[in-house]
C-alpha cells in the first residue's frame, strides 16, 4: 500500500537508539540480580595414592578398587566374568556368584570399609547391556534373606573404556 505524500518528500524515519541501549541495559540488570548460583552436582572426592615410602611396610597396601571384568561372545552374550584373578564363568547363576565374591571382600579382615571402595566395570564393547546392568546390581548389594531389605555393599562403582572397540577407519 502507497502512502499519500501531499507535495512534500516523505520523511526519514530514524529508530532511537537511546531508549533501546536503555531498555537492554535495564534487561541485563534484572536477569544478573535474579541469578541463582548453584554449586556444581556431583561427587568431587579424589583418591590420592598412599606414598610414604620413607617409611617401609611389610603390611601390604589396602586396594579399595575392585576390578570386575565382563567378557562378551561375537553375539553379544556374555562369555566370562572375572572379579580380580578369579574366572565366574558365565552360568545361570554367574551374577550371585559375582554378588558373593563382592560381599568377600567386603568382610575381608582388614578391608576397608563398603563406603571408601570402589568397582570398577570393565566390560567388552559389543556385550549386551543388560549384562552390564546385573553386574551393578550384584556389586551394590542383595535383598535381605526376608526379601523386605536391601542389604548395600558398594555405593561407588566406576566404569573403564569398553575392551575391543572397533576402529575407526576399520
Amino acid at each position: 500500500m502507497k502512502l499519500r505524500n501531499s507535495g512534500r518528500e516523505a520523511e526519514k524515519i530514524e529508530p532511537q537508539m537511546a531508549p533501546m541501549i536503555d531498555v537492554v541495559f535495564q534487561l541485563l540488570i534484572f536477569f544478573m540480580l535474579t541469578l541463582n548460583i548453584v554449586e556444581p552436582e556431583g561427587d568431587f572426592n579424589v583418591n590420592m595414592p598412599i606414598t610414604n615410602s620413607s617409611e617401609a611396610s611389610d603390611e601390604p597396601l589396602l586396594q579399595t578398587d575392585i576390578k570386575v571384568r565382563l567378557i562378551a561372545n561375537e553375539d553379544g552374550s556374555l562369555n566370562n566374568i572375572r572379579v580380580g584373578q578369579n574366572n565366574l564363568g558365565n552360568g545361570p547363576n554367574v551374577f550371585a556368584g559375582l554378588n558373593n565374591e563382592i560381599l568377600l571382600y567386603i568382610i575381608k579382615p582388614g578391608s576397608a570399609i563398603s563406603k571408601d571402595m570402589e568397582v570398577e566395570l570393565e566390560a567388552d564393547y559389543n556385550l549386551h547391556y543388560e549384562y552390564t546392568l546385573k553386574a551393578v546390581s550384584a556389586c551394590t548389594g542383595r535383598l535381605d534373606p526376608s526379601g523386605k531389605h536391601i542389604v548395600r555393599y558398594i555405593e561407588k562403582i566406576k566404569f573403564a573404556p569398553p575392551v575391543g572397540r572397533p576402529t575407526e577407519g576399520g
